[in-house]
């Protein structure tokens, strides 16, 4: 019995002996596993980290390539699109305020230079600055800009007009009267009877008073007087210097200087106009030769 039992017993220690071998290899085996996981987790981690902070990817040959958005290529399109509509529409404060600043820029000038800055304009160049902006609109609109180039397209002899619709619109009807003064003479030059009869107001007052002192008044002897003008003479090409124009609602007058030869004696013409039916007609015209040294150049040629 003592034999059995003790066989019986040193069996039962070989098989645990085993087991717990066999258990401390199975633990061995899996702590290994486990570290070689964590080492090869840990160097993909840094290496994607390392790829999104230069954000590049190298090739093989060492040729640097450039970003790479993940997907294909048409979600990266997508994607830049997106962004830059982002970019595009999304506003910051500081941006919006500097274009506030910037926008408020001509507000924030002195009227005074304002008023300087545009007079160095012409006139077909300041409406077309008014026709930029709401803001520019408001600054070519100004009625000291529009006097400031009143003064300097015509004369300073208006200082004590106060136009009843502002100077933007006396400049208009001025320019307007002086065109068609311009007109007067285009039509001498062109010795066209009937064009000075269609420049006349056809009416029994209008006068005309010629630079040989014959006054013709009423509507036929004056465009018969321009006839034996025209054609006696040849065309006549004037000089027009110092022109000065006054312009009311309904009447014009414009006085200037009017030269055949600048080396000759130059004559005084003063054209008056009435507007009838949205134009413009002469009713009266008186030319006459300048004194020159206290004596009178003779000069046979109808004005």
């Amino acid at each position: 019995m003592e034999i059995i039992t003790s066989s019986f017993l040193s069996t039962q220690f070989l098989v645990a002996a085993i087991f717990t071998l066999f258990s401390l290899l199975l633990a061995l085996l899996t702590v290994r596993s486990t570290k070689s996981q964590e080492r090869s987790d840990g160097s993909g981690t840094v290496s994607s980290a390392r790829k999104k902070a230069c954000n590049c990817s190298c090739s093989c040959n060492g040729v640097v390539e450039g970003p790479r958005l993940p997907g294909t290529a048409a979600e990266s399109s997508e994607r830049v699109m997106l962004e830059l509509e982002r970019n595009a529409t999304t506003t910051t404060p500081s941006v919006v305020a500097e274009r506030a600043s910037g926008a408020s820029m001509m507000e924030q000038l002195v009227p005074e230079i304002t008023t300087h800055a545009l007079s160095y304009l012409d006139y077909p160049s300041l409406c077309r600055l008014s026709m930029t902006n709401s803001l520019m609109r408001k600054a070519a609109n100004d009625d000291n800009a529009w006097k400031a180039l009143y003064h300097k397209d015509f004369t300073l002899e208006q200082d004590s007009v106060t136009p009843v619709n502002g100077w933007k619109a006396y400049y208009a009807a001025t320019r307007a009267v002086v065109n068609v003064n311009a007109e007067f003479f285009d039509i001498i030059k062109e010795r066209s009877v009937p064009a000075m009869g269609r420049f006349w107001l056809n009416a029994d007052y209008v006068k005309c008073i010629h630079a040989s002192g014959e006054l013709f008044s009423g509507y036929n002897s004056v465009i018969q007087s321009w006839q034996l003008a025209f054609n006696w003479e040849q065309g006549v090409d004037f000089q027009v210097q110092d022109v000065r124009a006054r312009v009311l609602p309904d009447m014009a007058w414009v006085t200037m200087k009017t030269y055949i030869d600048l080396d000759a004696g130059p004559f005084n013409m003063t054209n008056v106009f009435e507007f009838h039916n949205g134009r413009w007609y002469m009713v009266h015209h008186h030319s006459s030769v300048m004194l020159v040294d206290g004596e009178v150049e003779q000069q046979a040629v109808h004005g």
